[in-house]
């Protein structure tokens, strides 16, 4: 895996391995292939806009659970 070129600062820094597999699901759950190289210049935007749109679908989803004192997974 390349590293992360963000320059978005993690708040818990533990959390960053739990989010690159999230992305790993959602993109087979999508169909959507990852560059093996991390170099994601060459995908299409509205793959990267539907990955990164329904990461955060799911992120907001497990919060609400969350909140709602139910359990995530």
């Amino acid at each position: 895996m390349a590293s992360n070129r963000s320059s978005n600062s993690l708040v818990v820094p533990q959390a960053n391995a739990a989010l690159d597999q999230m992305k790993y699901e959602v993109a087979q759950e999508l169909g959507i292939q990852i560059p093996q190289d991390g170099y994601y210049g060459y995908m299409a935007t509205r793959d990267a806009g539907a990955l990164g749109g329904y990461i955060t679908r799911k992120l907001v989803q497990i919060a609400e659970q969350q909140l709602a004192g139910k359990s995530s997974r």
